[in-house]
């Protein structure tokens, strides 16, 4: 594919050197990896790769500019579709901090987006990539969030969009796919999505904005890197060194790995001492599994009625991204998490069943030891819980 043809007056920032994969490091020029670093596929061993810049501003975000276009010049891209992306709130929630013991709690809401969730962040960069080498269609295997967030952006961008998910689909999710005019199809189960969107890609020409390998890479490299921008608002917001863990929901790592990413360049660039903590939030033993010696691309069945977070994969940028911050997986059952759904919302956030997961991850942490009472916690709520059906709790 081109590097760039600088369709509709969006092309890449000059200082985008190149990718690197992130597991063995090999160097990649310009251009799209939908199966991330081609050595490590070949070896049986998907891997994400990650984005090099030749250098970054010296201001983290551009004065009175608001959302993620504050970080335009930190992005792959300097401009791109945007609905008014980002800039979510980040709350102090201080008496739950109280009735917990712990220093402090603060939510990042990521459902303020425009289309609810924080996957807005991923599909203005990968919409605009697409439109940019000239593609006219694009495509994604997902579980509700993501397919609705990429069904928003590309209609704003004009492009054709198709979205591949499974029965268990939400009707929700459902009708906020279909009324942007996307195509969505529906397979008979995970895998076979994954099937048919390789077959879209490879056979018809389709920009795929998703993962559809098995063992999985993770989504379109272009977009994660937009998640980088949660770090740098929460940085901002909260103050350099003033976070001490994030509580992440987690599928197949994304967030995991844009926060990492973020957070390691701004502590390369002495924005910050130290790494926060990362812990994944998962409703059955995946990643958890793999950290204490699993293969990574095995599979971990499992159910849970928090369907954003569910599968049975696990990426190395997931495992890899709690390694490199001292965090760690956090197993949480569905009973306990629509009990904090309700108690989170009486603190003043409703949050989808899997974002309140997050609640329930951090009483554990905190009975285990590996949260301090002293320590600052950030809580991420992903999406709102107006995407869940009224009867998710008693599905649980």
């Amino acid at each position: 594919m081109p590097v760039s043809t600088a369709q509709q007056g969006y092309a890449l920032n000059t200082q985008l050197a190149r990718f690197s994969c992130i597991r063995c490091g090999t160097q990649l020029p310009l251009a799209d990896y939908f199966e991330g670093c081609p050595a490590c596929l070949t070896e049986g061993q998907p891997a994400a790769i990650r984005s090099e810049f030749h250098q970054f501003p010296m201001k983290l975000g551009a004065l009175d500019v608001q959302g993620m276009a504050r970080y335009a010049a930190w992005m792959p891209y300097s401009s791109w579709v945007s609905l008014g992306e980002g800039g979510t709130p980040c709350t102090p929630f201080n008496r739950l901090a109280d009735a917990l013991g712990v220093a402090a709690i603060h939510l990042k809401n990521e459902g303020m987006n425009p289309s609810g969730s924080h996957k807005d962040r991923v599909s203005c960069l990968t919409v605009t990539r697409a439109l940019d080498i000239g593609a006219t269609k694009i495509v994604a295997a997902s579980s509700g969030n993501g397919g609705a967030s990429l069904a928003l952006y590309a209609a704003a961008a004009d492009l054709k969009c198709c979205i591949v998910s499974t029965p268990a689909l939400s009707p929700i999710h459902r009708r906020a796919i279909t009324l942007t005019g996307a195509e969505l199809v529906i397979a008979d189960d995970s895998l076979e999505r994954w099937r048919l969107v390789t077959e879209m890609v490879k056979q018809q020409g389709w920009f795929s904005a998703t993962n559809y390998l098995n063992p999985p890479v993770g989504s379109n490299h272009f977009g994660v890197d937009g998640l980088r921008t949660i770090a740098f608002e929460l940085v901002e917001d909260l103050g350099p060194d003033n976070i001490d863990a994030v509580l992440v929901p987690t599928s197949r790592g994304d967030l995991l790995w844009g926060l990492y990413e973020g957070f390691r360049q701004l502590k390369a660039m002495e924005r910050i001492k130290a790494l926060p903590r990362l812990f994944a939030v998962e409703p059955f033993p995946r990643i958890d599994r793999v950290l204490n010696g699993a293969a990574q691309t095995g599979t971990f069945p499992g159910s849970t009625a928090l369907f954003s977070i569910g599968g049975s994969t696990v990426t190395y940028q997931a495992a890899e991204a709690i390694r490199q911050t001292g965090g760690n997986a956090v197993v949480v059952d569905d009973t306990a998490v629509v009990r904090d759904q309700s108690r989170l919302a009486r603190h003043g956030c409703y949050a989808e069943l899997s974002s309140a997961a997050t609640l329930t991850a951090l009483e554990i942490l905190l009975q285990k030891g590996e949260i301090a009472r002293n320590d600052a916690v950030v809580l991420i709520a992903t999406s709102n819980g107006y995407k869940d059906l009224p009867d998710a709790a008693s599905v649980a």
